[in-house]
């Protein structure tokens, strides 16, 4: 009998850690979007996109599909509960480079959850996956979110023009970039 191989799973802090997303986290997390949709929705595009459980489903499924290789997306566990995603997207193995997303739930911001997880994906970006350059993007005036590269010794490269359409409008982007030699594990 064949057994399933355990998921993907980074310790972050002895309450908190990042396993490996699956479509059997869809329910908490679209019930955190759906709890959240005020709040997300003012710097997350894809928050009206996810309008019932499917939707949050059918994300999960693409980004786990084993033929993707360019996301690799976990869920943030604080307190044994889930409270957020993270992850890898536009990963290019070629040219040993990757952005990092993430959101997370109203009620954990402040706690330094996020620049924690971020941290330790950068680890492993930088150790496991032999990466060189980690982007991180985020909308400009979102300063809780630019914050945590600012902390993790990111620099901010420019402002991409309208990098993303965000509630009927085109927004700009603060883009930053960390190399693994200036990485501090």
């Amino acid at each position: 009998m064949k057994t399933a191989a355990p998921l993907l799973q980074l310790p972050v802090a002895t309450d908190l850690y990042l396993r490996r997303a699956t479509t059997a986290d869809a329910p908490a997390l679209y019930y955190l979007i759906d709890r959240d949709r005020p709040y997300l929705r003012k710097w997350l595009p894809f928050i009206d996109f996810s309008q019932e459980v499917g939707d949050t489903e059918a994300y999960l499924k693409y980004v786990s599909a084993p033929g993707n290789t360019s996301d690799l997306v976990f869920v943030i566990v604080h307190g044994q509960k889930v409270c957020g995603l993270i992850g890898f997207k536009s990963m290019d193995k070629l040219n040993k480079k990757l952005e990092i997303g993430y959101w997370l739930a109203e009620d954990k911001q402040g706690k330094g959850i996020m620049q924690r997880a971020c941290h330790t994906l950068l680890g492993y970006a930088f150790e496991k996956l032999r990466m060189n350059r980690v982007e991180i993007r985020v909308g400009v005036g979102n300063e809780r979110s630019s914050n945590i590269p600012k902390k993790l010794g990111f620099a901010l490269e420019g402002v991409q023009r309208h990098g993303e359409f965000l509630n009927g409008h085109f927004h700009d982007l603060e883009v930053y970039s960390l190399l693994r030699s200036e990485f501090k594990g």
